[in-house]
């Protein structure tokens, strides 16, 4: 899997930002002629002007092991998904309580 992402994107959602990256799992280097991909993403949930390097500043998920799309604008579409529902306390498993209880 390559580690270069693609331009992150930040979106203000309800106070907190949404830091997503689309990726080509399967950038096809050995053969440039062919268009990179499958996709998928990474991204974060932080307060704006946090810095989510530091432990407990920011939320960050991914896409769940095989998950890929057939374009980055696709994977970009999910990640922002994903990261609303983490915001809203809709995803299952990841929230943004600890960044709020955490006075971060």
């Amino acid at each position: 899997m390559s580690d270069e992402h693609g331009p992150w994107q930040v979106v203000e959602y309800e106070g907190f930002e949404i830091h997503a990256a689309p990726f080509a799992k399967d950038p096809h280097e050995s053969e440039p002629h062919r268009p990179p991909g499958p996709y998928t993403y990474v991204g974060y949930v932080c307060h704006p002007g946090a810095d989510p390097v530091i432990p407990g500043h920011a939320v960050p998920f991914h896409a769940d092991g095989e998950e890929t799309f057939a374009t980055s604008q696709d994977a970009l579409s999910e990640a922002i998904h994903v990261g609303r529902s983490i915001v809203d306390g809709t995803h299952p498993d990841l929230s943004v309580l600890p960044l709020v209880t955490g006075g971060v």
